[in-house]
């Protein structure tokens, strides 16, 4: 059955008359004719009365009628899904994060996106920085934010805007009131770390703090989560290097230090695929762009 056949019959249904009706589509009489007949003779039924006076539907036409507005009703929404989506403002984007980047630009990007384009479905799940590495190098994920400041090489990557490490006190620890402490003071004590096989560029950032400071302290727990970290130094099963977004958590029983005469960023990107050709992605990464570009701004600023 061709289409346009169908919107001739619908069309005609609503004018019965074929003047009418073949000005409204935009031809002559004659093609209008010949395809009315050509619909009718496919379906083996007649769906006009004809008279020299008047033109009026059969009860077949009548039946015939509402299932064709459905199916032309169809085809127009298939046509504006399509449009929308290659425009990137229909589908949906799987979007992996680590536990920190809550407290990062994750959740500010995510809603700034959903403004912008309310009709992608953003899919969130948290992974580990190697676990969405290798879901983005297998397609599995669109994009993600990570833990990291080198991908693979067929990984993009945008720097997130900038956060540092402060200490990670027991709210009761000597130095825990104290406007920045020196690691060195700190040297005696037993550091709760991140897991390297997690993310081994949380850990050795942790670990190149410690080389700067020229200490070599005892380390134990190593956790999968910065919020773990945080967990166990309130439970005082040590201290802990952390990144300063972490004081958003507002976890009970610990307090957040400067650390004194250092200053060491952590890292974060969001990456995808190089050859990643999804509309709906490249927004995402317009409106990141965009986000982290106002966030380094405002930090600035400070």
């Amino acid at each position: 059955m061709k289409l346009h056949l169908l919107r001739y019959f619908a069309v005609l249904a609503e004018e019965l008359h074929f003047g009418r009706a073949a000005e409204r589509l935009a031809i002559t009489q004659p093609p209008l004719s010949s395809g009315i007949k050509a619909l009718e003779d496919g379906l083996g039924v007649k769906l006009f009365e004809r008279t020299s006076k008047q033109v009026a539907l059969t009860p077949a036409g009548h039946a015939y009628l509402t299932e064709v507005r459905v199916v032309l009703d169809r085809v127009a929404r298939a046509g504006e899904t399509a449009r929308a989506v290659a425009a990137g403002q229909r589908g949906r984007l799987d979007i992996g994060f680590t536990g920190s980047m809550v407290y990062r630009d994750m959740p500010a990007i995510v809603r700034a996106f959903s403004e912008r384009a309310p009709g992608i479905e953003v899919n969130l799940r948290e992974m580990s920085s190697g676990e969405q590495l290798e879901a983005l190098l297998h397609r599995q994920l669109h994009a993600g934010f990570i833990n990291t400041s080198v991908v693979p090489d067929r990984l993009r990557s945008l720097p997130l805007a900038e956060d540092h490490f402060v200490c990670c006190l027991p709210e009761d620890h000597a130095m825990a009131a104290a406007p920045a402490v020196d690691l060195r003071a700190l040297e005696a004590e037993t550091f709760v770390m991140f897991s390297r096989d997690v993310a081994p560029a949380n850990h050795d950032n942790v670990i190149a703090l410690f080389h700067r400071a020229g200490i070599h302290p005892h380390t134990r727990h190593a956790t999968r989560q910065w919020l773990t970290v945080v967990a166990l130094v309130a439970l005082r099963m040590g201290v802990a290097l952390v990144p300063a977004s972490m004081a958003q958590a507002v976890v009970k029983g610990v307090r957040f230090v400067p650390i004194a005469h250092l200053h060491h960023p952590t890292v974060g990107v969001l990456a995808w695929h190089a050859d990643a050709a999804v509309p709906a992605l490249q927004v995402f990464l317009e409106v990141a762009a965009t986000a982290v570009g106002s966030a380094r701004q405002e930090g600035a600023a400070r």
